[in-house]
């Protein structure tokens, strides 16, 4: 024949139990998240899933002796070049104040 435990008894047994394990006591099963909170985190595994940039620019800077040539950058400075030529490229910085367009500006 099974002894009967009143239900505060139980209570406070898993109260203590909760204490010395260190877990934490939820007597009314409420949703605590503690579920996403022991999972491991994910964010390191999906950065190591991607590999490392692949920088063009970068290698040339740093083997000068294979004499390559990164090609979009020839490209921009020959753009670069024609807008010059067609008066369409960026200002020339002020040297003095006077040269600035800010002191010829009317207000």
């Amino acid at each position: 024949m099974a002894a009967y435990v009143a239900p505060s008894r139980l209570a406070a047994l898993t109260k203590l139990r909760c204490s010395i394990f260190q877990t934490s006591y939820n007597p009314k099963s409420l949703r605590t998240g503690a579920k996403y909170l022991r999972a491991r985190l994910r964010g390191p595994s999906m950065v190591a899933y991607y590999p490392d940039e692949f920088n063009i620019p970068q290698i040339i800077r740093r083997y000068p002796e294979l004499e390559m040539v990164d090609e979009d950058e020839q490209e921009r400075l020959q753009d670069v070049r024609e807008r010059k030529q067609r008066g369409k490229g960026a200002p020339k910085k002020a040297k003095t104040k006077e040269d600035s367009r800010r002191t010829h500006k009317k207000r």
